[in-house]
């Protein structure tokens, strides 16, 4: 099929101005413009006298702020940066950006204000340390067909392998003495971690722990670094091995591991102190993530930011240890850099929201809610359009997020703000499969996609007819990635419930993860989570059961299909406009659209701008007409 004849099912192009505001509701710009000022996924990095920190803003560009407060400088525009790191001589800022063929190391000479390619491997650079000295880079890149470490000479790039399993060996870290290079080697399924310590001069591995039963979508993002003390006796990993993401020390010379400070709640992002005495680590509970600092030597950890509602990201250590960075945002405010005494004390904000962000009175703050399912807890954030009148009776729009191991929480949620202002009732439910609510509750969906969950969210529909605010004939559901599979399992395997759902950037077919997608973590987390594919009759029994497309004739709401797409048509169109077809094919009412030069996702700001008008207007003609109430 041409190109053209993909985008029948619909001519949709509607303006967003449409969906322009009315009165005190903010539009989209002013929704769009609710940004984090530090972006990327990275801490800001401190200069070595403590002065100032460099960060990843989220214009690709790089910046700093004086420690002390003040405006922000605009150093250097990247295009697009990852992986802030600075060398130990305080000389070079460094971060990883696009180069044909992947993406590679570079620096910015702080005091020359000049930037220069440090490793020339191409591939792509997923992680990467300093040695204590500077002189040298530990990383792991994937030139080779898997992920190996490479040494690369700091100021030549010259690189030498040092690891060459068919596995992938990952996150590696230097002992304080430079020595040694600690990694962690994935087995084939991605479940298990191995971590091993290297001689830098070169030789054999030596296997320092082993840690089980913690699938790492990430490639090993989520079990993450090894961190040595920095008197280079202990090590320092993340493991579920209680149930919970939580922090562990072991011995470098090997011996059992305890927890750093046992709780039931997700930990990430732990950092030892400059002295080795105390380790930072951010701590999450239903959305909610705190700061908190725990002795090395054991005991409770004590709480240096407690937001009410919020998040604390980023979390980094001042040079002297006398201080902690942090990022800080909340469903109604971007992320922000703050700083605040190790100690604990009133924080001081460093950089400040844009100037066409709008007022906190034109956003809404949202309701944590729950109710309770097949035995389980279903939490969920409820975001009520404002102005609701005694007697008014609202449209719900469930949104559901992706993953299926991620979670909302309490951030910005640029969706739900859009659709409450425009008069719905939104409904965000972290569902069973749900990260941050422990392993068994996070596992509780596998071999189940689109039953329990589903299932989850059809409770959260009950529970909202329930209210008085609510049109209970007037149901939609919406998401993206998982999210918009589990759309597509609502339009399938749930007839009768909703009115109107809108699928972004979903499969409705699971093997095609395996036989269409080129993306290995993809095809990863299916075998995890579904079985390995093909194997068993009872396997392939698990897929077919998952798979949305089967049960398309069944459909009773309105559907409408989106993604984005790139260059390769057939890998970033086939999955949606699969399920698109089959819908049609049984005569059910469904619109599809994709919009140009994404990935698979739509991230650019005009594009999610139209994208979002197009979803109003779709919402608005099948949950905010009048013909559904009679003989209801």
């Amino acid at each position: 099929m041409t190109r053209a004849a993909r985008l029948t099912f619909a001519a949709l192009g509607l303006a967003a101005a449409s969906a322009s505001a009315q009165g005190d509701r903010p539009t989209i710009d002013q929704l769009q413009s609710v940004l984090p000022s530090i972006g990327a996924n990275e801490a800001p990095v401190w200069t070595k006298d403590g002065s100032r920190l460099f960060y990843l803003g989220t214009d690709g560009a790089l910046w700093s702020v004086a420690a002390s407060g003040g405006n922000s400088v605009r150093h250097l525009a990247l295009g697009g940066a990852s992986q802030l790191r600075r060398s130990p001589d305080g000389a070079l800022v460094s971060y990883v950006k696009a180069v044909p063929g992947g993406n590679d190391i570079h620096g910015w000479d702080i005091a020359a204000q000049t930037e220069r390619r440090i490793s020339h491997l191409s591939g792509h650079v997923r992680s990467y340390s300093f040695s204590p000295d500077g002189q040298r880079i530990a990383l792991a890149n994937d030139r080779q067909g898997s992920e190996d470490i490479y040494l690369v000479t700091t100021a030549t790039g010259a690189a030498t392998r040092i690891t060459s399993s068919p596995l992938y060996e990952v996150f590696p870290s230097f002992t304080p003495d430079g020595n040694t290079v600690l990694y962690t080697r994935l087995d084939s399924r991605w479940v298990d971690h191995d971590v091993f310590a290297v001689p830098a001069a070169g030789g054999p591995s030596r296997l320092v722990l082993a840690d089980k039963d913690y699938f790492d979508y990430r490639q090993g993002a989520s079990f993450g670094f090894t961190r040595v003390s920095p008197d280079g006796k202990s090590i320092l990993f993340r493991s579920q091995r209680s149930g919970w993401a939580n922090y562990w020390l072991a011995p470098l010379s090997g011996g059992p591991a305890r927890p750093l400070s046992a709780e039931p709640a997700d930990q990430s992002e732990a950092r030892w102190s400059p002295d080795g005495s105390e380790v930072l680590f951010l701590s999450i509970t239903n959305g909610t993530q705190s700061l908190k600092v725990a002795r090395s030597s054991g005991g409770a950890a004590r709480t240096v930011v407690a937001p009410a509602v919020g998040m604390v990201t980023r979390a980094e250590w001042s040079p002297d240890g006398r201080s902690i960075s942090y990022g800080f945002g909340n469903p109604t405010k971007g992320q922000d850099l703050y700083l605040v005494a190790a100690g604990g004390g009133a924080p001081t904000q460093l950089t400040f929201p844009g100037a066409d962000c709008p007022a906190p009175s034109l956003l809404i703050e949202p309701e944590k809610i729950a109710w309770v399912n097949e035995g389980l807890t279903i939490n969920a954030y409820l975001y009520k359009p404002k102005g609701l009148r005694p007697g008014d009776k609202v449209p719900v729009i469930m949104l559901v997020h992706g993953g299926p191991t991620s979670q909302f929480s309490d951030n910005y949620q640029l969706q739900a703000q859009f659709f409450a202002s425009r008069g719905y009732l939104v409904i965000a439910p972290n569902v069973r499969g749900s990260s941050g609510y422990g392993k068994v509750f996070e596992d509780l969906n596998n071999r189940d996609w689109g039953h329990g969950d589903l299932r989850d969210v059809l409770a959260g529909v009950a529970w909202a007819k329930r209210q008085p605010y609510v049109n209970p004939a007037k149901i939609g559901i919406t998401g993206i990635s998982y999210g918009g599979m589990l759309t597509m399992y609502a339009i399938s395997f749930a007839p009768g419930v909703f009115q109107a759902a809108i699928s972004g950037s979903g499969y409705g077919d699971v093997k095609d993860f395996h036989t269409v997608v080129p993306v290995l973590q993809h095809s990863q987390l299916l075998h995890y989570e579904l079985g390995k594919w093909p194997s068993t009759p009872a396997v392939e029994a698990i897929y077919r059961r998952s798979s949305a497309i089967l049960k398309a004739k069944d459909a009773t709401a309105p559907a409408m299909i989106i993604h984005g797409y790139g260059l390769d048509v057939l890998d970033t169109e086939y999955a949606a406009w699969k399920y698109s077809r089959e819908l049609a094919k049984h005569s059910k009412i469904v619109e599809y659209k994709s919009y140009p030069g994404e990935t698979y996702y739509v991230y650019g700001r005009e594009n999610t701008k139209q994208m979002l008008g197009d979803m109003l207007e779709f919402f608005d003609r099948y949950l905010k007409d009048p013909s559904a109430d009679a003989g209801r």
